[in-house]
Formats: C-alpha cells, structure tokens, sequence
C-alpha cells in the first residue's frame, strides 16, 4: 500500500508541477508568488516520494523515519498553499496583477499584449491614464478591430489557475496524512526478508 501511495504522489507532484507551470506560462502570472510555491512544493513532494518509494522496498527505518517526519511537514506547507489560491479573490489578484503591470517596461508589456491579444491593463476611472497610453503603445494583432483588455484575459487565467492549483493541493494533501500513518505503520512491523535468527 506504501509503494502505490508513492506512486500517486510521484504522479501528484508532477500534476502540480505541470498545472503551476501551465498558469506560470503567460508573463504577468508568474508575478504571483504562489504559483512559485506550488511548484516549489511539487518538486519536494516529488523527491520525497521517491525517498519513500526506495525506503518501502527496501524496508529502510532510517529512511521511513525521515519520509514520515518530511512528509508531514510537506502536508503543512502544501496545506497552507492551496489555501492560500483558493482564499485569492478576485480584487486581490487584480491588485497583484496591477503592481506588476505598473513595475513593467514598455516593451515588456508590449510582448505581453501580443502574446495575449489584447491592449492595455484596465479600462476604468482608476486607470485610464496608464489604458490610454498602453492602448497608444499596443502594437497586439487585435488592434484593427476590437481588443480585450489585458487585466480581464490575465484575471480570467490567474483565477482558473489558482483555482485548480487550490482544489488539487488541498485534495491531495489529506493523503500526504495517509502517507505518514501507512509509513509509521509499516516502519515498525518486521521486514519479512529479514533472517529470524538474526536478532537473537
């Protein structure tokens, strides 16, 4: 049971690491420093079931001490994560997404507009001088007919990133719990390859 659970999260890990680098794949996305975590977590989640794929085979105590102890320290940190994308609204991801368009150099934003199909932040009494300078600037394909504004297509993304980084962490870390509970069980049983006589 050990060695299957490790394999899901082997699986796990690389399906976090993928959906944290599908929502990273637009510029203005990687701003926000949770994707980064998740992927951070991904990769460790990702070694640690590694370690407790080769400790269960092996029957390693050692080895299953510190996959237990790890692991339940990588459900923390996974635990706070995925909270933190799902407790994300949308006006805080708008502020994130805002102080990274403003931090921006023109041509930046420029590559992101033809990357995204679209012109300008956002079209609002708050930030129509910096819309109607990037507007003047935008240099995206969708300019001879109607653009969408870049804040609602990145808002749109952001959000069903974190959304699905939030659901799949948090799913996924109560089993890291069943992890640590298999592991501790299985550590203290006797390793059947043993010599009996071994320990008289």
């Amino acid at each position: 049971a050990l060695i299957a659970l490790n394999v899901v999260y082997i699986l796990v890990g690389l399906l976090l690491i993928g959906v944290a680098a599908w929502g990273k794949s637009y510029g203005i996305v990687s701003s926000i420093n949770i994707i980064g975590g998740v992927i951070a977590v991904g990769v460790f989640l990702l070694l640690i079931a590694v370690v407790g794929l080769i400790g269960a085979v092996s029957h390693h105590q050692v080895m299953l001490f510190f996959y237990m102890v790890i692991l339940f320290l990588v459900f923390v940190i996974q635990f706070g994560v995925s909270c933190s994308c799902l407790a994300l609204n949308r006006s805080q991801q708008e502020h994130l997404l805002k102080l990274t368009w403003n931090r921006m150099s023109n041509t930046t934003r420029q590559d992101l507009e033809n990357q995204l199909d679209c012109c300008g932040f956002m079209n609002d009494t708050e930030n129509i001088a910096i819309y109607t300078s990037d507007y003047s600037l935008c240099k995206a394909p969708c300019k001879s007919t109607v653009c969408k504004i870049c804040g609602n297509v990145m808002l749109t993304h952001s959000g069903q990133a974190l959304r699905i980084l939030g659901g799949v962490g948090l799913f996924f870390s109560f089993t890291e719990i069943l992890g640590v509970w298999l592991a501790m069980r299985f550590r203290n049983q006797k390793d059947p390859r043993a010599n009996p006589s071994a320990f008289l």
